[in-house]
């Protein structure tokens, strides 16, 4: 059985450190319907496999199904992420295939082009709607009221506005009222997961000397690496 590739050894490696703690967001790039390109900051969440099939690892992240970003990657179906861990200078740019899932009572997003480990995952059974509940049980309270905010980037009339949005919300098995379960249920329709299958990687270990910079490539079910200039 082939082994995982080094890179993510690196990126589990330097996440596990202290000085990294809490550094779970990276910047991801997609590019819309005109060509324009579009940066912002998405949330991890994991990293999972096809079951004996550690060299195709898959990264989860979060997101709103509303928002712009969605729609990009519905007509361009392949991202970009950077992730620089300020603590171990450690950084990381991942690009591949992207698919975007949904909760089953909306309108399937970003569905993307065949890949390999997303194939196969689904070949194993992996049960997508079980692992977007339990992200989004996963996330702290103040977190998970977050989707039920209007859509990002709608118009509102002052700041204030925003003092009457809800600003806890208790995880699926925690919910009292008639009132919070409607909140959750509408969070969590909102609520996808951002599924990135890597086929390139550029690690740059920025703290070593000298520093180092090592490109990844997979081809079908194999990874190559070169050592380039930092």
């Amino acid at each position: 059985m082939a082994s995982k590739p080094r890179w993510r050894s690196g990126l589990e490696n330097a996440m596990a450190l202290p000085e990294n703690k809490g550094q779970m967001q990276y910047q991801l790039a997609t590019v819309d319907t005109s060509g324009r390109p579009h940066v912002r900051t998405v949330g991890f969440s994991s990293i999972i496999e096809p079951a004996e099939h550690p060299h195709l690892p898959v990264l989860i992240g979060i997101t709103d199904v509303r928002t712009p970003k969605v729609t990009d990657m519905r007509a361009n179906p392949y991202v970009e992420l950077c992730w620089f861990l300020t603590g171990s200078k450690d950084q990381f740019r991942i690009s591949g295939p992207v698919r975007i899932i949904p909760s089953p009572h909306v309108e399937s997003a970003a569905q993307g082009e065949s890949t390999l480990a997303l194939d196969k995952l689904s070949e194993q059974g992996f049960d997508w709607e079980k692992k977007r509940v339990a992200a989004f049980d996963s996330l702290p309270p103040f977190m998970r009221a977050l989707w039920c905010k209007p859509p990002q980037g709608s118009t509102i009339g002052s700041y204030e506005v925003a003092n009457e949005w809800l600003k806890t919300l208790s995880k699926s098995n925690q919910l009292e009222s008639e009132e919070d379960k409607q909140n959750f249920e509408l969070a969590l329709r909102n609520f996808a997961l951002l599924v990135i299958d890597p086929i390139h990687v550029d690690w740059v270990e920025a703290a070593a000397s000298p520093q180092r910079r090592t490109k990844f490539m997979r081809n079908g079910e194999d990874w190559s690496e070169e050592f380039v200039v930092p």
